[in-house]
């Protein structure tokens, strides 16, 4: 790939980056406001309403930190490697990345839907908990991807030498 395609490239990869973070502070401004409604003993509000506005503040901390983390795994793995993801080695670790913070997340997400919702209305719980199924799903099909990919990982070890050697080099 010519150089300058290469660099058109990446100054793409910093833009999504930089509106990620971006994105990551807004909703930890949110977040901050909502948990300011929350635990604000000058407001006359119900304590079931203050414990709503922290749960909420919670789902969008969670957001944040997906943002965040894809933020900096694209960072760590097209710009300051300059790698593409193509080798078997380097999509599993990209993918492993991601889904570790989208399982983690939705799991965040289902357990602060259920609390809403069993106080609100519980007729919406079999809602919640299919959100908690998704994360489950998703976590058995990583690992399926995983014991599946494995033995590619297998045919080249050099990858994997290198990729430790990138690690190294990064830390």
């Amino acid at each position: 790939m010519p150089k300058f395609i290469g660099k058109v490239f990446a100054l793409g990869y910093i833009s999504i980056i930089f509106l990620l973070i971006c994105c990551a502070l807004s909703l930890i401004f949110f977040a901050i406001s909502e948990l300011w409604h929350g635990i604000n003993p000058a407001a006359a509000i119900e304590i079931r309403d203050r414990f709503d506005f922290i749960l909420e503040s919670i789902g969008l901390l969670t957001i944040a930190i997906v943002s965040l983390e894809l933020g900096q795994t694209i960072l760590e793995e097209e710009v300051l490697r300059e790698s593409h993801v193509s080798a078997p080695t380097r999509v599993r670790r990209f993918l492993s990345r991601f889904m570790v913070v989208i399982i983690v997340a939705l799991s965040i997400e289902c357990l602060v839907a259920v609390f809403e919702i069993a106080h609100k209305d519980p007729t919406m719980l079999p809602q919640a908990a299919s959100i908690g199924i998704a994360a489950g799903v998703l976590l058995a099909a990583w690992g399926v991807f995983i014991k599946l990919n494995k033995s590619a990982e297998d045919l080249e070890p050099e990858a994997m030498e290198r990729t430790k050697r990138e690690d190294k080099k990064l830390e």
